[in-house]
Formats: C-alpha cells, structure tokens, sequence
C-alpha cells in the first residue's frame, strides 16, 4: 500500500505478522480500528472537506424540509407523501451515520474509530438502507395502486395499509441489522487493524478478521437478495403494469403527467439499488477499495442529498 502514510503501514505490517501468528495463541484485544480515509494527500483533504459539508448540508435541510412541508401542509397528507416523509427521515439518519466522521477523520492525520463504534456503525447502516430499499419498494406499490387502479387507490392504500407497510419495512430491516452486528461480533482480530475503507463496512472489516468469515459473507450474499434484489424484483413488476397501464391513456397529457409522477421514482431506485447492490453482492475476494469508495460516496453521501432535489421537481 504505497499511498498510505507511515502509520496506516506500520498498523497493516503488524496486522499481517499478528495474523500469520494464530497458531501461537496469543490474541491481543483490539480497542480501536484505523481507517484508511478518503485520501492522504493533504492538499486535498480541505477540499474534499468543503465538498462533503456541502452535500452533508444541502442532504439535511432538503429532507428535513420535506418532511416539514408534509406534516404542515394538510393537502400534502396523501400516501404518497407519507413515504416520501418516511423516506427523507432515513436518508437524514442515514447519511448521518458516516458523514459527520468522514468530516472529522478529513481534519485528523491518523482516522481512528474506537472498536465498539464500528459494529454500531454496522448495525444503523444495515438497518437504515434495507429499510429504505422496502420504503422504496412500499412506494412503487403506491403509484402502481394510483395509475393502476385509481378507483379503490383509497382503499387499497389507507392509513392501516401504509402505516402496516412501513412497519413490515423497519422489521425486516431491523432483522437484517442485527444478523450482520451479531456475525461481526464474532470476528475474531488479533494486533492493529487498517480498515481499507473510508468508515465502518462489512465487506473491508470481514478481510481484517483472522477467523473464519463464510458465515458473515453468507449472510451478505443471502441478505443482498431479500434486502435488494427480492425487492427490486418487485418494483420492476410494479413498473411493467404502470407502463402498461400509461401507455392505454389516449391523453398525451396524461401520459405525461403519470410518467412525471413515477420517474422521481424510478430515479432513485436506480441509483440506490444498484449501487448497495453491486457493494454487497461481491464476495470479498473480488473486493476493490476503490471501486467500493466510488459506489459508497454514491449509495451513502450522494443519494440522501438526491433524494430532496429529484423529489422537489
């Protein structure tokens, strides 16, 4: 690791001749992990400070300022924007859970977390984006219901239906979050640990660990498919009869309306499920840290500030 400084190199020499040593026996109690962070270049370490605070900004007072719109404005209390309430409150906790430390760690030379700060950090980020991936899943259901069948839109989508829906979301959710946190628990590490990341992840922290990490990578790969593509399944059949019913309008007008309706959407689901999608459907072994900080700027910084901007057009 020739970009690294010198004390990121001597923590991953260590980790590297600690964990060659299992078989003496002797396992030193880890009290803090060092991150890798985003750079080491000090030049740029203002700059990525000042783009980040912006985001981290612009993220907090666009979703705050939706979900303040929709519980004062009576005419905003419609299902749609139930979810949309729902949905904005996570990505505020969301990008919360590792853009104030990203911020910190940029004005520090050497990024440290404390060792029980890192499966809490596990535990919010693997309850926080399933969650929203059912919410997003909840609110295709939505539009399906309101272009699909405008009829009985209110009975089909009433206060015990969504209410039910985003509860069903936090427990599945709320099941995914503790598996991962439990299985983390269980790592064993032994000496100084480099997370090659810039916070807290499963797939870096599972490569630190000197005991065995099938299960934990089991439980990505299985949890990757009832988390994301379970879901994103569903969306896409949604989607297949919102087509299908749009393309029956004879109004070009309406067609246009109930595309607008639906493409904020599909926007999001894009970007969100596929990006989470691509960071945890990879075994280890084919794990890159770069590709993984590209697609974790997008999938944990980017989305939550996205979400207010393409929501408000």
């Amino acid at each position: 690791l020739p970009n690294l400084n010198p004390h990121l190199t001597l923590s991953w020499t260590l980790q590297v001749s600690v964990c060659g040593s299992m078989k003496l026996g002797n396992e030193t109690l880890v009290s803090q992990f060092l991150l890798e962070g985003l750079t080491d270049t000090e030049e740029l370490r203002p700059l990525l400070f000042a783009i980040f605070l912006l985001v981290y900004i612009v993220a907090v007072v666009g979703n705050l300022g939706i979900v303040s719109l929709v519980v004062m404005d009576s005419r905003l209390h419609t299902p749609m924007y139930f979810f949309l309430a729902n949905l904005s409150l996570l990505d505020t906790a969301y990008i919360s859970n590792t853009a104030p430390q990203v911020l910190v760690h940029l004005l520090v030379p050497v990024q440290t977390m404390p060792y029980r700060a890192c499966p809490t950090q596990i535990f919010f980020l693997h309850f926080l984006a399933p969650w929203e991936c059912f919410l997003l899943t909840a609110m295709a259901y939505d539009c399906y219901a309101a272009i699909c069948q405008p009829l009985h839109y209110l009975v089909l989508m009433g206060q015990w239906t969504r209410t039910r829906l985003a509860s069903i979301s936090c427990l599945l959710a709320l099941a995914d979050a503790l598996t991962h946190t439990i299985f983390a628990s269980l790592l064993k590490f032994r000496g100084p640990r480099l997370i090659t990341h810039f916070f807290c992840d499963l797939p870096p922290l599972i490569k630190l660990s000197c005991s065995s990490m099938q299960a934990n990578e089991l439980a990505l790969f299985f949890f990757s498919f009832v988390v994301a593509l379970a879901p994103c399944a569903l969306v896409v059949i949604s989607y297949i009869h919102v087509v299908a019913a749009i393309l029956r309008i004879r109004s070009a007008e309406g067609r246009r309306k109930a595309f607008s309706t639906c493409g904020a959407h599909v926007t999001m689901v894009c970007v969100f499920y596929i990006t989470s999608v691509l960071c945890y459907i990879l075994p280890s072994s084919a794990y890159s840290g770069l590709w993984d900080w590209v697609l974790s700027v997008l999938y944990v910084v980017l989305t939550p500030m996205l979400n207010p901007i393409i929501y408000s057009m």
